[in-house]
């Protein structure tokens, strides 16, 4: 299966494990997309109306896409260029000619695979007319070719339909017009019925028409049957139309549109009927294209026996199952859609143990008894990958109170569980499904298919931090609405009340009122659960702001969480509360109003402009002490900095300087992490459990707590006591803490050490506490609290941190040799790597474009070197710093070609039109190779490693006195020992681009039985952050920074789906060509058998207009 997108890429899809990505040189939306039968060849359409010509090509043992050539079909003089603009495109079972259908009615015939027009062969609307009777003339134009099609036995006829409502079988070889079809609607689409006795044609008011299609007699025709499916009220059109027949009697006819336009215009609905039987399905989004699946061999008879239709809707990807009674959805192993509810934050649990897995796994697959138990029958090519070695959880929070688990061990994110929340409240909006309790009566029988819904009923419910016990399998979930959610896995069903307990973060404090939401009414009394993750304490939070941080030790039985107004410790386990804390500044009364709030302080906001005017005139006015030593220095400073120095003369990097933030800021209370650890607070002789939580304004508090034994936690109560209370000198807001052992090394997670899953960390060694700020990081020695070693990250780099983790990095020679290094991302994109506990700087990546502010706030990192990002509201790319762990896709397409193309080259002396190849290029009998009388235009071909040159980004330079490396040397392999990567890979995705998001994916084409699933290959620096999305550039690699890093694409929903391409059935064809005009431009389906698999596609990157990378003027 081919899909494209907006932004030019091209996404072949297979078996799990098994995807090719392309890009085109230009940026331009993929409007159409056809295989060629058997070859291993592509046909794309782009909206600036230009061919491309794809390969599957193998290299190094794997297969890749590479664009060979290009066509663009020339104007006819005299005539304005939009009449050869391409509506529709059939390449013919043959794969030796491509028929081009234009707005201005002409049809065009192209030589494949030279791309070289065939002039003679040419069909004007004038030679259609000429056969058409006087009366149905009537002096107007037959309009644009809406379809053609080839006749399923004879591939000399084509029936060619125009959007007046003629259609017309066309006999190539002798050029005359068999039959005639005369209807008088516009027409959208046509059909061949398999045999080719009748054709089916569908129209824009709402209907559709059967025509037999005769040997003899008759030349001009009236259909056999015509019916409005959901008339007799004014309906819409049916944009695309197929007939599949079934051995086992009456054939499917499947089209989408045809809703009654006053009741259900809006809705977006194919429609499945098979004799009496009508099913119509409705999605939440717009419809882009669908083909059918069949088997391989046809069945005796000729039957198609279509197995599954495929639908590609804007947000998502959806198979349903034809061959099952009730025909249920086939769940999809890529391409699902991640923001069914819009994304709020994200989690990942890395080394999840075989139980918990196979328990979160159960639980899923109970809440979807409805789905079909048929194989994904889009399941072409080899996955060359091996099985990963560690299972790992990425957890999703939505804007709809769901938490989602995916599996992201391998190269696509696979759904395993979803948690709702918002059932344990009342809401405005009781969540049901309507759709779904459909009574027997309503007329049109809709169905709900697909899982994308937009809707939320509360936006109170959206998860905004998510912390998961791997060991004891509890969790927590916190919301906007400040309820906090301790939550356990059950295998079992249960009913049972969820005890509730208030936490006041204000502690009674005057002066504060809460304008914001109110808080979440939970429901009383016992309530039902499924399998799963079951709630059994709900914290609120009091004023009911959002969470901002949240932690879980579960072998203390403690959870803490912050909001902006403070923080509190909660016993889960006694079910009482053991400390709160208010972090206000007198003046935060903006952290008052909430989130939700619509009325801001208009006097606030004036007054503290004002102030800040006030104070640069006084600052300005103060005049220093002319005879003072510092006053003498600043004036000859100053008249240094006038004089323009030699533009050769570079200047050493100085620090910034940084202003100290005020401490009456707005929101300076808001709690920005939480940590728990047992280290050395009171003293270095005895170590024990301690909390930490950073603030928005520097603050650090520290608690010693007192955590009772196991066997006694019934019995004693949990305390706390404060230990430390620090105030970072410029105030700047703490992103993370984190405590070091006597190693240098990070202490364990809780368990890890009781369950030898770990080392014991070093407790004899003093123990150091690294915080991480937005401007610096800074180590302090323990108990003492004494500054030890300090980076200033703004000071040196101008950049402010927003996500830091610490990364355990293992060595490509060998796994025991391990590196922990703190990485960070910065509001610029890029990410450092430091080493712990000495914070010297190792490698700089650019990695997520600056303006991508959603994309940063967005990162998660993984313990093993790994990171995900949203590059789109509905995809994640995922990158890698480490040189050993890396998730790319590899695969295998074998593909036999009827003709060998691979070797044809340029050859300007040869005398057939510049062409040398190894084989015949139209072997066909009925296809004689024309006479090339001008040279083609030179094939875009270019080896994988220039491609990449060309597409990369114009390189970002950074202040330094090191010389530039030559243009021709080698990437620089900067590493941190040899842990990290020695290039960036990336992998690429799932679909989504608008919604697929933003940018995105438009066009399909049908399953060529090989292909792709979601996260990238291995490439160099500078290939395309964002595919099936917005073009995405990435800044160059710095000096001695790695060449390369890893990425790849998890994708969901589609827009910007634009059309669909595919194989199967007989001869592998299993899709008619048809061509939408309700989305011009939205690509059809193609017909393509080929054999088998496809692997990751070296990405490209897409320059922005205007700029060219200097490597691009050098390839």
């Amino acid at each position: 299966m081919a899909i494209g997108t907006k932004a030019g890429a091209v996404k072949l899809y297979g078996a799990p494990g098994v995807e090719l990505t392309g890009l085109h040189k230009e940026t331009a939306t993929v409007t159409q997309l056809h295989f060629l039968p058997g070859q291993g060849w592509l046909l794309s359409l782009l909206d600036d109306n230009t061919l491309h010509l794809w390969e599957v090509c193998q290299k190094d043992g794997c297969s890749h896409l590479e664009e060979t050539r290009s066509f663009g079909l020339p104007g006819r003089p005299g005539c304005s260029p939009g009449i050869t603009r391409v509506t529709v495109v059939l390449p013919t079972s043959a794969c030796a000619v491509a028929c081009l259908g234009t707005e201005g009615g002409a049809v065009y015939f192209l030589a494949l695979p030279a791309l070289v027009l065939l002039e003679d062969k040419t069909l004007f609307p004038d030679e259609i007319l000429q056969s058409v009777p006087d009366d149905y003339r009537c002096g107007k134009a037959l309009g644009p070719v809406e379809s053609i099609q080839e006749h399923p036995r004879d591939g000399s006829r084509l029936l060619i339909g125009y959007s007046r409502g003629l259609v017309v079988l066309w006999e190539q070889t002798t050029r005359t017009v068999q039959h005639l079809f005369l209807g008088n609607q516009q027409l959208e689409s046509l059909a061949w019925e398999q045999s080719g006795k009748s054709i089916v044609s569908s129209h824009s008011d709402g209907g559709y028409m059967v025509w037999a299609v005769s040997g003899t007699g008759q030349k001009t025709q009236q259909p056999v049957m015509s019916t409005i499916p959901y008339g007799p009220f004014p309906c819409k059109a049916i944009s695309k139309i197929l007939w599949r027949t079934c051995e086992s009697g009456n054939p499917f006819i499947i089209f989408n549109g045809g809703m009654p336009r006053a009741s259900y215009g809006d809705r977006h609905c194919v429609s499945v009927l098979q004799g009496q039987t009508l099913a119509t399905l409705d999605f939440t989004s717009r419809v882009i294209d669908f083909f059918t699946v069949q088997s391989a061999e046809a069945a005796e008879g000729g039957f198609e026996n279509p197995r599954a239709l495929v639908v590609l809707v804007e947000e998502e990807l959806v198979a349903i199952d034809l061959q099952t009674p009730g025909w249920p959805t086939i769940p999809a192993p890529y391409l699902a859609p991640l923001h069914s509810s819009a994304i709020t934050c994200s989690c990942h649990v890395s080394n999840v143990p075989l139980k918990l897995w196979e328990r979160i796994v159960s639980a899923g697959e109970q809440q979807s008894p409805r789905l079909s138990s048929a194989a994904w029958p889009i399941d072409g090519g080899k996955n060359l990958a091996q099985e990963p070695t560690q299972r790992g959880l990425l957890l999703t929070g939505h804007e709809d109170g769901t938490v989602r688990f995916w599996d992201a061990s391998g190269v696509s994110l696979k759904p395993l569980y979803k948690l709702g929340t918002a059932n344990i409240f009342q809401t405005d909006c009781e969540h049901t499904d309507s759709l779904n309790q459909a009574g027997e009566e309503e007329w049109p029988p809709f169905r709900k298919v697909g899982c994308f819904d937009p809707y939320s009923d509360d936006p109170r419910l959206g998860v905004q931090k998510i912390a998961l016990c791997k060991y004891t399998a509890k969790m927590v979930v916190a919301g906007t609405a400040g309820q906090v959610l301790v939550m356990e896995l059950s295998d079992e069903k249960s009913e049972h009340a969820v005890s509730v307990a208030t936490v006041d973060l204000l502690q009674d404090r005057e002066g504060f009122t809460w304008k914001g939401h109110d808080r979440l009414a939970p429901r009383n009394g016992p309530l039902p659960f499924a399998p799963g993750f079951q709630p059994s304490v709900l914290v609120q939070c009091v004023p009911p702001a959002a969470v901002t941080a949240v932690t879980l030790h579960s072998e203390w039985n403690l959870v803490a969480f912050g909001t902006s107004h403070g923080f509190g410790l909660f016993d889960y386990y006694r079910r009482n509360p053991v400390l709160a804390r208010c972090t206000l500044h007198p003046n935060d009364s903006l952290a008052m109003e909430g989130p939700l709030s619509r009325v801001k302080s208009l006097k606030k906001s004036l007054r503290q402009s004002f102030r800040r005017i006030r104070k640069s005139r006084v600052s300005g006015k103060k005049r220093l002490n002319a005879s003072s030593p510092s006053s003498k220095v600043q004036e000859a400073n100053a008249q240094l900095a006038e004089q323009a120095g030699p533009p050769e003369v570079e200047m050493t990097p100085v620090q910034r300087r940084i202003e100290p933030r005020s401490a009456d800021d707005s929101l300076s209370g808001v709690v920005r992490c939480l940590y728990f650890a047992d280290t050395f607070l009171r003293d270095a002789a005895h170590h024990g459990p301690t909390m930490w939580a950073g603030t928005n304004s520097g603050s650090v508090f520290a608690y010693a707590l007192e955590v009772p034994s196991q066997e006694k936690f019934s019995e004693r109560a949990v305390e706390a006591v404060l230990g430390k209370e620090i105030q970072l000198m410029h105030r700047a807001p703490v992103v993370s803490i984190a405590v070091l052992d006597g190693r240098g090394n990070p202490l364990p997670e809780p368990y890890e050490v009781s369950r030898d899953l770990a080392k014991a960390p070093d407790m004899q060694g003093s123990h150091s506490m690294l915080i991480s700020s937005e401007e610096q990081f800074k180590v302090f020695t323990l108990p003492k609290v004494s500054a030890k070693t300090k980076f200033k990250l703004t000071a040196h780099e101008g950049c402010r941190v927003r996500k830091v983790a610490l990364v355990s990095l293992a060595s490509a020679g060998s796994e025991e040799r391990l590196e922990n290094c703190l990485a960070c991302l910065t509001n610029l994109g890029d990410i450092h790597i430091f080493t712990v506990p000495g914070l010297r700087p190792q490698v700089h990546y650019g990695c997520i474009r600056k303006e991508d502010i959603s994309g940063i706030a967005s990162c998660v990192f993984t313990k093993h070197g790994q990171g995900f990002y949203l590059i789109s509201p509905s995809e994640f790319e995922r990158f890698s710093l480490s040189a050993r762990n890396v998730t790319e896709p590899l695969c295998r397409l074998e593909v036999s070609r009827l003709q060998d193309t691979s070797c044809l080259r340029w050859d300007g002396h040869r005398g057939h039109g510049g062409f040398a190849t190894a084989a015949p290029l139209y072997p066909h009998p009925t296809e004689p190779a024309p006479a090339v009388t001008s040279p083609p235009s030179r094939p875009r071909f270019l080896p994988a490693t220039a491609r990449r040159r060309r597409r990369s980004c114009r390189r970002r330079t950074a202040p330094t006195s090191r010389a530039a490396p030559r243009a021709d040397a080698p990437p620089p392999t900067a590493t941190v020992s040899d842990h990290t990567v020695p290039a960036v890979h990336t992998a690429f995705p799932p679909p989504n681009p608008g919604p697929y998001t933003g940018a995105g994916l438009v066009s399909l084409a049908a399953p060529l039985p090989a292909l792709p699933s979601p996260w990238l290959p291995r490439v160099p620096r500078g290939t395309p952050g964002r595919l099936l999305a917005r073009s995405h550039r990435l800044p160059q690699q710095q000096h001695g920074e790695p060449a390369g890093h890893h990425r790849r694409h998890h994708r969901g929903g589609s827009e910007g789906f634009s059309g669909v391409s595919g194989v199967g059935g007989k001869n592998g064809v299993t899709g008619a060509q048809g061509h939408c005009r309700q989305h011009r431009g939205a690509a059809t389906m193609a017909p393509c058998p080929a054999p088998a698999a496809s692997h990751p596609v070296l990405p490209q990157v897409l320059g922005r207009s205007g700029e060219e990378p200097e490597e691009r003027q050098r390839g």
